[in-house]
């Protein structure tokens, strides 16, 4: 109850009891979790606002000369006549796993 965060009327709020059982290091460590996650959801969404607004990274994403603003926006990037190739959504998602 006196944990950063904890605010009238709710108290601290635990809907599911997922810390019900936890000690103080499980609970610091699902807190760093929350941050991180949050922050990778700002950039996500800076991300999109960034190429909506027509920046792209300059030059060629492989070297069949595909420039990074020749795919769409979106999720149109992922599906679509014009999206990245599997290969390519492969490894971005490779990536993302090694950078977790």
């Amino acid at each position: 109850e006196n944990e950063l965060g904890a605010q009238a009327p709710l108290g601290f709020f635990d809907p599911l009891g997922l810390l019900d059982e936890a000690g103080q290091g499980r609970f610091d460590r699902l807190r760093y979790v929350e941050i991180k996650h949050g922050r990778i959801a700002q950039l996500a969404f800076l991300g999109q606002i960034v190429t909506r607004a027509g920046i792209h990274l300059p030059g060629n994403i492989d070297y069949a000369g595909n420039a990074f603003d020749s795919f769409p926006n979106g999720v149109a990037a992922l599906i679509g006549p014009d999206s990245i190739p599997f290969e390519g959504q492969g490894q971005i998602i490779a990536f993302i796993g090694w950078l977790e």
